[in-house]
């Protein structure tokens, strides 16, 4: 149920300003006299013929989440030493010339790729604009079942594989059953196989299509979901409230709504260069092209594309609500 988490704009900026006191900090404890003071400021340290920047050490600091000033020193100084330890091992790479292996030089250009395609997604994302009071009210009253409405599931939940035919008789019977051990019990009378676990799920851990119909149940009655192999099936053990008030949930409901118009921001970017660009796919790619837009299907692929700098869809155990409400649970 969980979506991946993505680094937010906002979160690097308070990064490089705590990385910024932390290579100030550093530069008084590698620094000298007033004659190494051009010196210091410069390189961190000399590995053989090599050097260790401030500007790297700071590089790295500042990606360390809530790092606090007077840990600094110590963390700058750990942060050199694994620098010193990697300038190590790519002078050696180098001398056995590993940099000009085609796997390398692959790996590099796809990491350069990478790096670009996110600056310039990070630079459209810059553009959304935050939520308003009004955008935060309306959020809450739109989702009772994970705020106004909030409560605490207790599931005896089912993965159930079955057929066809199988699926459809499942799918009558299992409402009308009155316990997870009838359903148990049923599934090994026709030695259907399937898998079962008792939960305890937060309605911000809960895809909203799955939590729209838990919210509609009372303890007793089952909610049951078809899948590619069969079924998922979640009989409400227990259903304890636990509400949420707006001004609780605000912080929350904030950062996920800039988060997805951050997203939608970067969505739309790219769909408006793919729409202005002249794209020609060859070989075996122009004949599995074709046919993907003669049937209108696609095959779900990694993600290459930039990836947008936080937030999800429609899934609300993204990053924000998730941790913005876990304190209230």
């Amino acid at each position: 149920m969980k979506l991946p988490l993505f680094s937010s704009t906002a979160c690097l900026r308070a990064s490089l300003a705590l990385g910024v006191i932390a290579t100030a900090t550093l530069l008084v404890a590698c620094g000298g006299g007033e004659g190494d003071k051009k010196g210091s400021s410069q390189v961190a340290a000399k590995v053989n013929s090599g050097e260790i920047s401030v500007h790297q050490v700071n590089f790295v600091l500042q990606r360390q989440q809530g790092l606090k000033p007077e840990q600094a020193q110590a963390v700058g100084r750990r942060v050199l030493e694994g620098l010193v330890d990697q300038e190590l091992a790519v002078q050696q790479a180098i001398e056995q010339k590993l940099d000009r292996d085609p796997r390398i030089v692959s790996a590099i250009e796809a990491a350069r790729r990478d790096i670009l395609a996110r600056a310039y997604a990070d630079r459209i994302a810059e553009a959304a604009a935050a939520p308003t009071p009004e955008d935060i009210k309306a959020y809450y009253d739109s989702k009772p079942a994970l705020f106004s409405k909030r409560r605490i599931y207790g599931l005896q939940e089912f993965n159930i594989e079955a057929n066809a035919n199988q699926k459809a008789a499942l799918q009558a019977k299992i409402p009308t059953l009155r316990s997870a051990e009838e359903l148990a019990g049923a599934l090994k009378a026709t030695s259907i196989r399937f898998a079962a676990r008792n939960v305890s799920q937060a309605p911000e851990n809960i895809p909203m299509g799955f939590l729209d119909q838990l919210a509609k149940l009372s303890e007793g009655q089952w909610v049951v979901v078809a899948t590619p192999t069969g079924l998922n099936a979640a009989l409400v053990a227990s259903a304890k409230s636990a509400p949420v008030t707006e001004e609780a949930a605000k912080k929350a409901i904030e950062q996920f709504l800039l988060s997805d118009r951050k997203r939608k921001l970067v969505t739309d970017g790219i769909k408006a260069l793919r729409g202005s660009a002249k794209i020609e796919y060859v070989g075996q790619f122009a004949a599995a092209a074709s046919a993907s837009a003669d049937t209108g299907s696609a095959v779900e692929a990694p993600t290459v594309a930039p990836t947008p700098p936080a937030g999800a869809s429609d899934a609300l155990d993204a990053s924000a609500l998730q941790k913005g409400l876990s304190g209230l649970k």
